[in-house]
């Protein structure tokens, strides 16, 4: 069944990020220039997981399921396979995080917020089973996810991530970086899959 258009759009930053990432300024911007009508939520997400998804679920709280959509980053995109699992909204994928609870334990400790080194956060033990046990066992319905995989990935194997998304749609960058340096070549796709045009405005 093909996605119908997005109205409310939900974006999820990755681990020590937050709502002032390059992409997601990118994507408040565009939408304030030709999409006002979206409802638009980039929460700064908490270091628990757990805290981070319950975050996630009251803000879309009240949403239409059929035309929500959420974007996320990194372990934000980890956490849009969580809600788009449980929800069965499409979902963009941005360098997704697919085994966060591995990757992350080597990180438990105190951390530096990447877009406020002065921001400090503890990454608890915890969290890591938090993580585990958010982990979805697979992806279903593949047509609602659309991926964006940057080989040059610096932090996330990028084979890893092509695997879990089998069968989605993927765009597999030859270079690029984890932070997708190259973010705005990529937008036309992103909001392709959204189903999201710019309005005329009389």
């Amino acid at each position: 069944m093909p996605l119908k258009p997005t109205t409310h759009l939900l974006y999820l930053h990755g681990f020590r990020s937050s709502p002032r990432s390059a992409k997601a300024q990118r994507l408040a911007q565009w939408v304030a220039a030709h999409r006002p009508d979206l409802h638009w939520c980039c929460p700064q997400l908490p270091p628990s997981p757990r805290e981070a998804v319950a975050l996630a679920e009251r803000e879309i709280a009240g949403w239409p399921r059929d035309t929500m959509a959420v974007i996320g980053s990194s372990l934000g995109g980890f956490y849009a396979t969580v809600l788009a699992e449980r929800h069965g909204c499409p979902a963009v994928l941005l360098n997704p995080a697919v085994n966060p609870a591995r990757d992350l334990s080597a990180h438990v400790g105190e951390q530096t917020a990447f877009h406020d080194p002065a921001e400090r956060f503890f990454f608890r033990p915890e969290f890591v089973d938090e993580l585990r046990a958010l982990t979805p066992t697979a992806l279903t319905r593949p047509q609602r996810y659309f991926a964006v995989i940057a080989k040059g990935d610096e932090l996330l194997d990028w084979r890893e991530m092509a695997a879990r998304c089998a069968g989605c749609r993927v765009k597999l960058l030859e270079g690029s970086d984890h932070g997708l340096s190259d973010f705005d070549e990529h937008l036309p796709d992103i909001l392709h899959f959204l189903q999201l045009t710019p309005q005329c405005i009389e």
